[in-house]
């Protein structure tokens, strides 16, 4: 069982602030003057929760926190995380821009494109972080670089030197089939899974006949297999 405490002994000053805050439309600072008033007339914890409708363990606490920050200890501290400011000063920020200028697959992941959620994890894995921070707080590190994460996505460029030009070439074909009434499709990544064989077709040049090639593994191979045709 643990022993009673009290609130040390106020000085006039303490105890008209403590006072004044019986008068506070905060509720927080109206529960801890009433606490701390209590315990000044040696009004055991268990007592003070029990006539306060409160927790022992939060009368213990306001004393506690007396105790360390005195009149201060009225006042309620902001409940929103600091992580940002913990996580991300400004060159560990800088060190979050230059890694999305990069790929992730420099990093040993398995795609070319960024999420806050993979940002996350790669700056947890180098050190940047102390632990894996959350997708709000890698969001809110890009802001204080001066950027929002769908803006951030037009500055992370991809390592293909010739990026650019496919690209070009990429969107000429989109707008000649725009022009033209014509479809066009194009993927990126596409990983097929070896549960089912896909169903694979192919294109080929005017009269000449269809390539076609169906691949296929060893049923019984242990290892995993990504076909792509």
């Amino acid at each position: 069982m643990k022993a009673p405490i009290y609130v040390r002994a106020l000085s006039p000053a303490e105890k008209a602030g403590i006072e004044a805050g019986l008068r506070s439309s905060n509720a927080f600072t109206l529960r801890r003057s009433q606490i701390l008033l209590a315990s000044s007339r040696e009004q055991r914890p268990a007592e003070i929760a029990l006539n306060l409708g409160c927790a022992t363990q939060t009368v213990r606490n306001t004393i506690h926190a007396f105790e360390q920050k005195g009149l201060a200890c009225l006042k309620q501290e902001s409940s929103r995380p600091k992580t940002v400011q913990a996580q991300f000063d400004q060159a560990k920020c800088e060190s979050l821009r230059a890694q999305l200028h990069q790929s992730p697959r420099i990093f040993g992941k398995a795609t070319s494109q960024w999420t806050l959620q993979l940002a996350a994890e790669v700056c947890f894995e180098r050190g940047l972080t102390v632990n894996q921070v959350s997708i709000e707080t890698v969001r809110q590190a890009l802001r204080r670089l001066g950027v929002g994460w769908q803006r951030a996505k037009h500055w992370i460029t991809s390592p293909d030197p010739d990026y650019v030009r496919k690209k070009k070439r990429r969107d000429a074909l989109i707008a000649l089939a725009q022009r033209c009434g014509w479809e066009v499709g194009y993927l990126d990544e596409v990983w097929w899974s070896r549960v089912s064989q896909p169903n694979l077709h192919s294109w080929s040049e005017r009269d000449e006949p269809q390539r076609l090639q169906e691949l296929s593994v060893d049923k019984n191979d242990p290892d995993p297999k990504a076909l792509a045709c």
